[in-house]
């Protein structure tokens, strides 16, 4: 019994070692990894636990502000404008001679009448005194012709005397017909010498006629020989001086004078404002401001001109303004900016031109309401005025706009005001 229980033992014990063996597990790793994952839990939640709490909705947007006001705003025109003289003379000479002197500084002002340059007379001089002496003897001939008309007149006068007494004479037979044609002939014969006479005056007196005209023709030569000044105005450089021998209307001019009080201003508007100005110049003259570039001085003329052809190349028309001038500030040939102004709109609401932005609906404007949230108004608006949009639909006076800060802004987005409301600037 005790010997098969001991084979039994004997034949388990061989299957048991008969068996693969199992390799025991490594769990070093394992927990080294999960108190690796521990400990950043761990500090995880400490970080969330000591974080500050996050807010609740957005904080305001800071954004500057104005309000909308109401004032008199002109309609406007500008353009660039050139200034012209009103009137331009290129000052020659109409006799030949040596340029004596000058009477006057490149660049100064000269009144109409001023004398600005002597050109040698001795010529012109020499001339007139020659045609006032052929005057002279044409006088002396006519007053010597006078007299002998006088005395054929009385030998006629004597002879017709005669011829009466031998008239009587002949008809009672006392004289021959030979003789009483003799004394008829006589008479004729100084008759004729009368008319001869007369004719021979009128001769003379054509001619001295014509001599006096020659005295005229040397007088003006004369005068010709002081050049003055046509009109006022600005005299330019000199072409000649002293001692040049000038020609009569030569191609170069001894100086040019421009009339500069008053002077013209040309300047071009699109063609689609045209009727705009038309109806303006209706209601009465329009003004015009010119200023150099950069410059804030102003000079004002009036609209007296409207050219009436448009220029189809560049879709624009020509004005013309009128300016006095006085202080000579405008220059011809001098550029300047030109502001035509056809009305003024006095009672217009108005806003910094900031505050207009444009979308994909149009023109728009943010309206900051009493709870200091931004409303989106849509707006209507055409005209600008010194960084000032006028408002024609939309915005009403005193309400509050936003002037910078719109990149952040959406409907309902709640503002805080950086600066305290502007007001709008006036014209």
């Amino acid at each position: 019994m005790t010997e098969t229980i001991d084979t039994e033992k004997s034949k388990r014990g061989r299957a048991i070692d008969s068996m693969p063996r199992t390799r025991s597990r490594n769990w070093l790793p394992i927990w080294l990894g999960g108190a690796a994952i521990g400990a950043s839990l761990y500090l995880l939640n400490s970080q969330v636990a000591n974080a500050p709490p996050v807010p609740k909705g957005k904080p305001p947007a800071p954004v500057t502000s104005a309000r909308a006001e109401r004032q008199a705003v002109p309609v406007q025109i500008s353009s660039v404008g050139n200034v012209e003289a009103t009137s331009t003379v290129a000052v020659r000479s109409q006799v030949d001679g040596q340029l004596l002197q000058i009477h006057f500084q490149p660049g100064q002002v000269v009144r109409q009448g001023q004398v600005l340059f002597s050109i040698d007379p001795q010529v012109a001089q020499a001339a007139l005194a020659q045609a006032q002496a052929a005057v002279n003897k044409d006088l002396a001939a006519v007053e010597q012709a006078k007299a002998i008309l006088l005395k054929d007149q009385a030998q006629l006068k004597a002879a017709r005397t005669q011829l009466q007494r031998y008239q009587g004479l002949f008809a009672e037979q006392a004289i021959s017909l030979e003789s009483f044609d003799q004394y008829r002939t006589n008479v004729d014969a100084l008759e004729a010498t009368v008319r001869a006479d007369a004719a021979n005056i009128r001769s003379i007196e054509a001619s001295a006629n014509a001599d006096r005209a020659a005295v005229t023709r040397a007088q003006v030569q004369l005068a010709y020989s002081t050049i003055r000044a046509p009109i006022d105005g600005r005299t330019g450089d000199l072409n000649f001086y002293a001692g040049n021998l000038i020609k009569a209307n030569d191609t170069t001019p001894l100086i040019t004078i421009n009339r500069i009080s008053p002077v013209y201003v040309t300047f071009n508007i699109p063609e689609d404002q045209l009727l705009a100005v038309r109806r303006a110049m209706g209601q009465g003259a329009l003004k015009v401001a010119a200023s150099a570039p950069g410059d804030a001085a102003l000079s004002l003329g009036t609209l007296n001109f409207v050219n009436n052809t448009v220029d189809a190349t560049t879709g624009t028309i020509k004005l013309k303004a009128t300016f006095i001038n006085r202080d000579s500030y405008l220059v011809p040939g001098q550029f300047v900016n030109t502001t035509l102004t056809l009305k003024t709109l006095s009672d217009a609401v108005v806003v910094p031109s900031q505050a207009v932005q444009t979308g994909q609906q149009g023109r728009y404007v943010f309206v900051i309401q009493a709870n200091q949230q931004v409303e989106e108004r849509p707006v209507t608006s055409t005209l600008t005025y010194k960084n000032m949009a006028v408002i024609d639909q939309g915005i009403r006076p005193g309400e509050l706009v936003v002037t910078d800060g719109q990149l952040q802004l959406v409907p309902g987005t709640k503002v805080q005001l950086k600066n305290q409301p502007q007001e709008t600037a006036q014209p």
